[in-house]
């Protein structure tokens, strides 16, 4: 039998990373073996705490009953305690929901708020799913290019201003991915005035909100009119090299909050107690955890930029995420075929988070300094710049 697939499923585009591995794998069945850049995966470990208090949660009988929907209060208060202690914020407990992952959040908004018709913008190049979640919504999505003239920040003053009145979220990402670029609080203060004067939810992803070198960045939180519209989306996931964990936040504007919560009432039942109690001994232990994952990656950074700058490339050293965001003069997926066809080296072509990422590719800095000098040396040996 043949069962055909909804319209809102046929209207999405591949899923950029299972192409990445659909490649990958062919690869690796001629004997290489890959050097991967692709997937954002933290290849560091969860702390050790962490992991400890899993394993005595996952014992205890109230554990083993079904969630809170919003999330145990304990989980809520480390939030907030988190932001008070990291960002100098200070958010009730009552407007901080539990998440199964950010992602998770960022998808359901849109159902929550979007009708037919309606717009949302987000930026691209950017996390396919601002995108995908928009129409799984019915919604219209509308994008805001972010071009590196303009430091890879949206130019609201190009928004028409039928599509901003008619737009019910906006979907932004700073420290950003792939383009690793960070918003000051100039820019903050001028994206929330204008969503609060379009009566526009500001959705913030801030999954990078603390990998971050010799800077700090900003939770759009921390602007004193920022609860009219804001929420924002924490993710324990590279904070604490947690991905398989699937635990997030989000928290702020009350009503945004209220109606995400709305969704998740109806379609899951909560994130595992035992993982929010890991979450909380992650939240509330020591920060130098941050602090050595940061050193970590900043090692790497160096190598790679510096390897690259070697190579012949110019690049700019990234003063937050793990990544780094290669011009590379070609078209991207064309320069990814060839680095891995060549070199055995994968990384993510930049069209694939977008129109405005042609010509540009992303590595993840989830790799040994080691394994870095092997990938660079390879891609000398292949000729590759």
């Amino acid at each position: 039998m043949a069962f055909e697939l909804a319209e809102r499923l046929r209207r999405l585009p591949p899923y950029l990373f299972a192409e990445l591995d659909e490649m990958k794998a062919r690869k690796e069945k001629e004997g290489v073996k890959v050097i991967d850049f692709g997937v954002g995966d933290p290849d560091l470990p969860t702390p050790k705490h962490v992991v400890e208090e899993m394993k005595r949660a996952v014992e205890k009988v109230e554990n083993q009953k079904y969630p809170s929907y919003a999330g145990k209060p304990e989980f809520r208060e480390a939030v907030s305690n988190f932001y008070r202690r990291r960002k100098g914020v200070d958010v009730d407990p009552d407007n901080v929901i539990a998440l199964i992952g950010s992602k998770e959040g960022i998808a359901h908004l849109p159902l929550a708020f979007v009708e037919s018709g309606d717009y949302v913008l987000y930026t691209e190049p950017g996390y396919p799913v601002y995108h995908s979640s928009t129409l799984l919504a019915g919604g219209i999505p509308y994008e805001l290019p972010l071009r590196e003239e303009n430091g890879f920040l949206p130019d609201l003053e190009s928004i028409p201003e039928d599509v901003a009145r008619k737009a019910k979220i906006m979907f932004l990402n700073y420290p950003n991915n792939p383009t690793t670029a960070v918003a000051e609080m100039d820019f903050i203060k001028e994206v929330v005035d204008f969503c609060t004067d379009n009566n526009i939810i500001l959705a913030h992803d801030a999954a990078y909100s603390e990998i971050a070198f010799d800077y700090r960045p900003k939770s759009f939180l921390e602007y004193e009119n920022a609860m009219e519209c804001v929420i924002e989306f924490g993710s324990l996931s590279k904070t604490y090299n947690m991905t398989g964990w699937r635990i997030g936040y989000a928290l702020g504007n009350e009503e945004a909050v209220k109606g995400l919560l709305k969704v998740k009432t109806n379609v899951d039942s909560g994130v595992f107690n035992a993982v929010q109690d890991a979450g909380i001994a992650a939240l509330n232990g020591d920060d130098g955890v941050i602090e050595e994952n940061n050193r970590v990656y900043r090692e790497r950074r160096d190598r790679l930029v510096e390897g690259l700058r070697e190579l012949g490339f110019e690049v700019e050293k990234p003063k937050a995420t793990f990544y780094v965001w290669l011009k590379v003069g070609m078209p991207s997926m064309e320069f990814a075929k060839n680095l891995l066809d060549k070199a055995g080296v994968l990384v993510t072509p930049g069209v694939g988070f977008g129109k405005s990422g042609e010509g540009y590719v992303r590595f993840a800095l989830t790799r040994d300094v080691s394994v870095i000098d092997e990938a660079l040396k390879r891609m000398e040996g292949a000729g590759v710049v």
